[in-house]
């Protein structure tokens, strides 16, 4: 059954692991939070970035 909203549901079946620095990525979360966003939605913004940036 389509959404209601409009958007195309895309299910999210994988997962990238990374290491990082604890405060590095505390202070990553925090300024997410402070510009009403999360850390995994702009995670995904980069990687379509840079992915459209590289690609052919």
């Amino acid at each position: 059954m389509p959404k209601k909203d409009g958007k195309k549901s895309h299910k999210k079946d994988s997962q990238l692991v990374l290491r990082l620095d604890k405060e590095e990525r505390d202070a990553f979360v925090e300024l997410c939070k402070e510009l009403d966003t999360s850390a995994a939605r702009e995670i995904r913004r980069f990687i379509r970035e840079f992915m459209k940036e590289n690609s052919e």
